[in-house]
């Protein structure tokens, strides 16, 4: 089988394939879509499209592998990346190929065994998983190799069944799920124990403030008409 990992973008695009015989992975081919930064915003996105479209056409993979978007601290770059997969995403959709996704710190976990690999430290892994001559240039197409070696490693690992995304993933390519996922259960533990930790500070400080006002009046009567204690 043969498996289309996609480093996404609207500049460059990266793409790397790898043929998937038992334990044994072979590069087929990488390299770099590029738009020009004299098109639109949709005249790139076509390119885009038809670019994966060619790649699939060309080489029938059975699996497609899409770097998604997990942390952006630019959200115009995280919009441009979203832009992107897209287009891609109908590309795989178009030729019915199942699509299967992963964070970069997922990527580099499974090809370097360090989820803060740097760059240099995947291109030599993925050198050395393929077998290359030479370090896969341009980045983008290393990163786009490292994603299919990590869908030729995990993809199966599911036993065939199908991924769900959690209802509050919306970039996720997977099917929202019906019930709650183990992100969503653990986004709304980390909810209800800040919750708990807030209204416990406010009854604290509250305990704090009538401590020192001295003793409370029951309810319903005046503070001012009861003897202060010691006194007639």
């Amino acid at each position: 089988m043969i498996v289309l990992g996609v480093d996404p973008g609207t500049a460059a695009v990266g793409y790397g394939l790898v043929d998937v015989q038992g334990a044994s992975l072979r590069e087929v081919a990488h390299g770099c879509l590029t738009t020009s930064p004299d098109l639109s915003l949709p005249e790139r996105l076509l390119l885009v499209h038809d670019g994966i479209a060619d790649l699939i056409a060309r080489y029938a993979p059975g699996v497609l592998a899409v770097e998604r978007i997990y942390f952006q601290s630019n959200a115009q770059t995280a919009v441009a990346v979203g832009h992107a997969r897209g287009v891609i995403l109908l590309a795989a959709a178009q030729a019915r190929i199942p699509v299967v996704e992963a964070t970069p710190n997922e990527v580099k976990q499974a090809v370097t065994g360090h989820g803060a690999a740097d760059k240099r430290q995947v291109q030599r892994m993925v050198r050395t998983v393929l077998s290359l001559a030479s370090e896969p240039r341009p980045d983008d197409a290393a990163d786009a190799l490292a994603v299919a070696i990590w869908a030729a490693h995990t993809a199966g690992s599911a036993g065939g069944a199908s991924p769900q995304a959690a209802v509050m993933d919306r970039a996720a390519a997977a099917p929202m799920a019906s019930g709650p996922s183990p992100y969503e259960r653990a986004v709304r533990e980390a909810l209800e124990a800040e919750r708990r930790a807030t209204t416990g500070g406010r009854e604290k400080a509250a305990g704090t403030t009538h401590a020192g006002r001295g003793p409370v009046a029951a309810p319903g009567t005046d503070p001012a008409a009861a003897p202060a204690k010691g006194t007639r």
